[in-house]
């Protein structure tokens, strides 16, 4: 049995990510689903886990490429599992332990400092424990940290594989 070639693996991947996107944008432009701060730094992680595939996929590595290539995707998908994840554990936060809503990211882009605002990102709010929409009874962040899951696993196994 051969094995899928890493050059059509990493661009699949690029087109699972195509689709997320798409997902996360009709969840926000036809359905009418605010993004939170932490599904916008989730989005950015998916975004570069997408661009890292489609480099790869066009650059068609040998092995030692192929590595260095799977290590930055699965640097990205591993930042994007932690940010669903702390979405996910602040949605089992009991409400009055919540943090506080921040303001408009425009606004904290007018008055914050950089480092300020991805602080505050990061961290989370109220807004982002609010669970808006549901599939199969998972929310919009289990089902990312689920897709976060998959891009480890896609990662590790092109990592890893010989050729």
């Amino acid at each position: 049995m051969t094995l899928a070639s890493p050059r059509s693996l990493f661009f699949a991947a690029f087109l699972a990510c195509v689709a997320v996107m798409g997902g996360a944008l009709y969840l926000e432009h036809a359905m009418g689903l605010e993004p939170c701060p932490l599904c916008i730094v989730q989005r950015i992680f998916i975004i570069l886990f997408g661009v890292v595939c489609l480099i790869a996929a066009l650059h068609a590595p040998q092995a030692r490429g192929r590595r260095v290539y799977s290590g930055l995707a699965l640097l990205f998908a591993a930042g994007g599992a932690a940010t669903a994840g702390r979405q996910v554990w602040l949605q089992g936060v009991p409400a009055d332990q919540l943090p506080a809503c921040l303001p408009s990211l425009e606004y904290m882009m007018d008055a914050l400092p950089f480092q300020e605002i991805i602080k505050l990102m990061l961290h989370g709010t109220a807004d982002c424990a609010e669970v808006t929409w549901t599939l199969f009874g998972m929310s919009i962040p289990e089902w990312s940290l689920l897709a976060f899951a998959g891009c480890i696993l896609f990662s590790l196994y092109q990592m890893l594989r010989r050729s």
